[in-house]
C-alpha cells in the first residue's frame, strides 16, 4: 500500500512540474550551469544570483546611499533628511519608510543585544528620542512595529496583539505630525489586517487614504490583503476591490494591474493543469497589467512591482519573449512579490529567470533578437 501512495505522489508531482519542463515543440528544462546545453542568463547582461539586491523591487540610489550611511554610522540624520525631502504625494515616501523600518528590523533580528552589547537598529530609537516631533521618524517607527509583529510573533497571540496595538498608537502619532500624509494610514492597513478590524472600521480607515491620495498603488496593495480570502474577505470581495480600482485608474496609473495581484493572492495551492495559466481570468488580468506597465511613467516607483509579478505569470504561461522583456527592466533587484515570499528571494527569481531564458532560446530567441 505504501508503494502505491509513493507512485501516486510521484504522478502528482509530475503533473505539477510538467508545465515548467515542457513546451509545445520540445522540452524546456533546467540543467547545471556548466552543462553544454545550458542557457546562460549572463549572455543577456543579467546580474549574477549572488549579486541580486533583495532589499527593494527596483533602483532608488538615494535610498541605497542613505541606508549605507545610516547602517555604517548608526546616525539617523541622513534618513531624517531624505524623508523630509520626499514629497508626501505619490509612492516613493511609502517605499522609503518601509525600507528604513525593514533595515532597523533586520538589524535587530541579527543583533538582538545582550550583556554589554547594544541591540541592532539603535539609530531608530535614538531618532525617536532626539526628534519626537519628526514626522518621518514617527512613520518609520510605526512601520517598524508592524514588521516586528509579523516577523517575531504569531497572529492571534497576545504578543502579536500587544505589538500591533503599539503600532496602532504609533500610526496615530505619525498621522498627527503630518496631517496630509497618507503613509501613517497605509501603515495602519496592516494593523487592521492583523487585529481584524471590522469592515466598517476598515472602510473608514480606507476613506482617510482616498482623501489624501486616491490613486496610491501601494495603499491599494496593502488594502487588498484585508479583502482576501485568507484574511477577512473572500475571493469575490478581493476581485471586486481590485477590479473597481482598475476601472477608476487614471491614465498612466498602475492600478490597472490590481486584478493580477488579486489573482496571485488566490492561486490554488497546487495547479495540476498548465491550462490554468492560459485561463480567461489569468489572461485578462495579465493583459491589464501589461497595459498598465506599458502606459506607466518610466519613473513610477511601483512599476517594478508590477513587472516582477508579470515575470512570474508570463513564465508560468510559457510566454517567454514577454517574460524576457520584463526581466531586462527589473533584473538586479528582487525585493518584490512573488520572490519575497521565498526563504531565498534571489534563488527563486534566478530559477524563473533561467526558465525564461531557456524557453526564449528554445523558441529561436537570442541576445541579439531581444529588444532593449
Amino acid at each position: 500500500m505504501e508503494i502505491l501512495w509513493v507512485l501516486i505522489a510521484l504522478v502528482m508531482l509530475g503533473f505539477v512540474l510538467l508545465p515548467f519542463l515542457r513546451r509545445r515543440r520540445g522540452a524546456v528544462g533546467l540543467v547545471s550551469p556548466d552543462h553544454p546545453d545550458a542557457a546562460d542568463p549572463a549572455n543577456y547582461g543579467f546580474v549574477r544570483e549572488e549579486e541580486l539586491d533583495i532589499r527593494m523591487p527596483g533602483p532608488d540610489q538615494d535610498l541605497l546611499d542613505v541606508l549605507d550611511v545610516v547602517q555604517r554610522s548608526q546616525d539617523y540624520r541622513a534618513a531624517q533628511q531624505l524623508l523630509a525631502g520626499t514629497e508626501t504625494e505619490g509612492e516613493r515616501r511609502w517605499q522609503r519608510v518601509q525600507a528604513f523600518a525593514g533595515a532597523a528590523s533586520l538589524e535587530l533580528a541579527q543583533r538582538p543585544g545582550g550583556v554589554g552589547e547594544a541591540p541592532g537598529g539603535q539609530w531608530l530609537r535614538v531618532w525617536r528620542a532626539e526628534a519626537p516631533k519628526d514626522a518621518g521618524g514617527a512613520a518609520v517607527q510605526a512601520e517598524f512595529l508592524v514588521q516586528q509583529a509579523w516577523r517575531t510573533a504569531t497572529p492571534g497571540t497576545d504578543e502579536f496583539r500587544i505589538i500591533m496595538e503599539e503600532a496602532r498608537s504609533a500610526c496615530g502619532d505619525a498621522a498627527l505630525l503630518s496631517p496630509g500624509d497618507p503613509v501613517p494610514y497605509i501603515v495602519e492597513l496592516s494593523v487592521a489586517r492583523g487585529l481584524g478590524y471590522s469592515r466598517k472600521d476598515f472602510e473608514q480607515l480606507w476613506l482617510k487614504i482616498l482623501d489624501r491620495d486616491p490613486a496610491h498603488m501601494g495603499a491599494h496593495l496593502a488594502a487588498l490583503h484585508y479583502w482576501c480570502e485568507k484574511w477577512h474577505g473572500s475571493r469575490e470581495l478581493a476581485y471586486s476591490f481590485a477590479e473597481a480600482a482598475a476601472a477608476r485608474a487614471p491614465q498612466g496609473s498602475l492600478l490597472a494591474a490590481m486584478p493580477l495581484f488579486a489573482v496571485f493572492e488566490h492561486l490554488p495551492e497546487v495547479t495540476l493543469v498548465s491550462s490554468f495559466w492560459q485561463s480567461e481570468v489569468v489572461t485578462k488580468a495579465m493583459h491589464g497589467a501589461l497595459h498598465a506597465v506599458h502606459s506607466a511613467r518610466a519613473d513610477d516607483p511601483m512599476l517594478a512591482h508590477a513587472r516582477h509579478l508579470l515575470v512570474f505569470f508570463l513564465v508560468r504561461g510559457e510566454r517567454w519573449a514577454e517574460a524576457m522583456s520584463q526581466l531586462i527592466q527589473v533584473d538586479g533587484h528582487v525585493g518584490a512579490l512573488p520572490w519575497t515570499l521565498s526563504q531565498d528571494p534571489a534563488a527563486e527569481f534566478a530559477v524563473y529567470r533561467a526558465l525564461a531564458v531557456a524557453g526564449y532560446e528554445a523558441n529561436g530567441g537570442s541576445p541579439a533578437s531581444l529588444p532593449h
